[in-house]
């Protein structure tokens, strides 16, 4: 629900129409990000079989719950894009296009003619964003890249889990933050056109984003300290190195809190009207931040054994009163239940090929705006709409839909017939938790 003024569903980048040739997670979550914030989204997807994205599961219906996450609300155009035919369509698309976003394995967008070159030098206006796993240049610039990998050479790997196990992080943030940190470029370059009217201050509005530059920058706390102390911090699982007590406890009725303090006078209120231990918040080891994390085993034992003796409730009851953050640990099947959820309204329904699925509104909470929450499209599903938009007269459609590249079955979408599948079937960039 919407509070205050009046409420539409355009967003602010309504009448922005954004290309895009992807798969897996980072740039499908790039474009519907700005699809969430209204621009149109046409999806190009390869004739055998579109996004593989799609079929890493079937538990939606027949359809993957990766594809489903990250691609409601987009138009699937089916085009062989190493066919003539299928290149001018590509274009003519290009040519009504603000943005062109692509996901590709290493090399792909060169050799099939679509890299950001290419397209500035025919499509001058157009903003171009390409996702790449390592970016140009480097040792590594030719290998494929998928969200464990680029997690793994960046150090988070190793930051995460237990000493002696490193682990990935649960959500793929590799792929959500390049795809975030593509979106965020995006909408800069966006607002540039707009206040210079069209013209780019340095040259062809071209970006790119790779997804080992994100997560070295996600491991900027690391990287610094590391450089500047020669210590390899190890990982502490439900915790963080720079700070303690920062954990998470077992309590009397098997659940799991987390408890929290990030600096001294939170300790303070965390030993005296949390804990009821005035000697800890006296003991000078326990002082500064450096003093509590030198004792982190011994706190952590005494602070489980407080917790171990209370339930979840009189636990989070006695921490809120203090001041303390806390949390209860969840399962994925608590979340889908959580009240905070339901108390702010944040589920909405959206089609899919196979039925209706509940999916969460965006982050983004714009005042007197609702979010579009569109469907997530059949493969090919909007094909012959978006070529009756850009011009194609009947028989023109009749020559398209059914000539060596293409054919129609209104049922499934578009489906190549001799024409072989194009490089944008092959592994790109952000490949989700592969």
């Amino acid at each position: 629900m919407v509070r205050g003024g009046r409420v539409t569903a355009a967003g602010p980048l309504a009448g922005v129409t954004v290309v895009a040739v992807e798969q897996a997670v980072s740039a499908p979550l790039c474009t519907r990000a700005l699809g969430d914030l209204g621009a149109r989204i046409i999806k190009v997807e390869g004739p055998h079989g579109g996004d593989f994205t799609r079929y890493y599961d079937d538990v939606v219906y027949g359809l993957a719950a990766h594809f489903v996450w990250v691609n409601r609300g987009k138009e699937s155009v089916v085009l062989d894009l190493k066919s003539p035919q299928g290149m001018n369509v590509f274009h003519r698309l290009l040519d009504r296009a603000d943005v062109f976003v692509s996901n590709l394995a290493p090399g792909s967008a060169d050799r099939i003619g679509i890299a950001a070159d290419d397209l500035t030098a025919r499509h001058p206006a157009l903003v171009t964003m390409e996702i790449d796993g390592y970016g140009p240049g480097g040792p590594l610039s030719h290998k494929r890249a998928y969200d464990l990998l680029a997690q793994a050479e960046a150090g988070a790997c190793a930051i995460t889990g237990l000493p002696g196990a490193p682990a990935k992080p649960g959500p793929p943030v590799a792929d959500v933050c390049t795809g975030l940190y593509a979106a965020l470029t995006i909408t800069a370059l966006l607002a540039e056109r707009g206040r210079t009217g069209g013209e780019w201050s340095t040259g062809p509005a071209s970006a790119s984003v790779s997804m080992f530059d994100t997560v070295t920058e996600l491991m900027g706390y690391a990287l610094t300290y590391t450089r500047h102390t020669g210590v390899d911090q190890q990982p502490v699982g439900m915790g963080s190195p720079a700070v303690a007590p920062y954990g998470a406890y077992l309590t009397a009725d098997g659940h799991t809190v987390v408890l929290g303090t990030t600096n001294d006078r939170e300790w303070q209120r965390y030993a005296r009207d949390l804990l009821g231990r005035p000697d800890l918040a006296d003991d000078s080891r326990l002082s500064t931040t450096a003093g509590r994390v030198a004792e982190r085993e011994w706190l952590d034992t005494e602070i489980a054994r407080w917790c171990a003796r209370r339930t979840l409730g009189v636990i989070q009851a006695a921490a809120d009163a203090a001041g303390i953050g806390n949390a209860k640990l969840n399962k994925p099947s608590e979340v889908l239940a959580h009240p905070q959820l339901a108390a702010r309204d944040r589920w909405r329904e959206i089609g899919t090929p196979g039925g209706p699925s509940p999916a969460l509104l965006p982050p983004p909470v714009l005042r007197g705006r609702v979010a579009p929450m569109g469907d997530v499209p059949a493969l090919g599903e909007h094909t012959e709409a978006v070529l009756r938009e850009l011009g194609f007269t009947e028989d023109e459609l009749t020559d398209k839909l059914t000539d060596e590249s293409t054919s129609l079955d209104t049922s499934e979408g578009v489906r190549a017939t001799t024409a072989a599948a194009p490089d944008v079937s092959a592994p790109p960039a952000g490949s989700g938790h592969r």
